[in-house]
């Protein structure tokens, strides 16, 4: 028979690997994020496990981007981040608990599904080359340089009621 010493010994030595290594799968997860970059590289999302933003940048041709395709990208590549933070928690957890096991089964189902919709299309370059209408391009013409107005005459002094060959105390 074996000792129940020796037993009670291996329990305490197996809870305290299975302890440490939940511990560090428990900092690993509150560490975890997600980054992912669009199609165009034209936007940067860094997300944690539960999609919080951790970071946003963008490249140089979002100035050039409107403003509703620049935010619908900037939602999309926020869920790719997401699902790519979100599908690291099972490769974390299964030293912890094992690839099959009831516990590994319980923590995928606990996980949500993220929905990761396709990123907008980009717009033809030809969209920008529209030709305006009449109005439009008054609206866009810059207005040709004003020039400087001159004084007025001074109507006051009148030149042909002067002689001009006189000074003005010869009179």
């Amino acid at each position: 028979m074996t000792d129940p010493q020796e037993m009670i010994a291996g329990y305490e030595q197996r809870t305290a690997a299975l302890l440490e290594r939940a511990e560090e799968a428990k900092a690993k997860i509150q560490d975890l994020t997600g980054t992912a970059t669009s199609q165009d590289s034209v936007v940067r999302v860094t997300v944690g496990a539960s999609g919080a933003l951790i970071d946003l940048s963008f490249g140089a041709k979002a100035d050039e981007m409107p403003k509703d395709r620049l935010a619908a990208l900037v939602m999309a590549t926020a869920k790719r981040a997401q699902a790519q933070a979100v599908s690291q928690i099972a490769v974390i957890m299964a030293p912890v608990i094992g690839d099959d096991s009831d516990a590994m089964r319980f923590v995928k189902e606990q996980i949500p599904d993220v929905e990761v919709p396709d990123e907008p299309e980009p717009e033809p370059e030809t969209s920008r080359l529209a030709v305006l209408n009449e109005e439009e391009q008054e609206q866009q013409r810059p207005e040709p340089p004003r020039r400087p107005v001159r004084p007025a005459p001074d109507d006051e002094v009148d030149f042909d009621q002067q002689d001009f060959l006189k000074r003005d105390g010869d009179r």
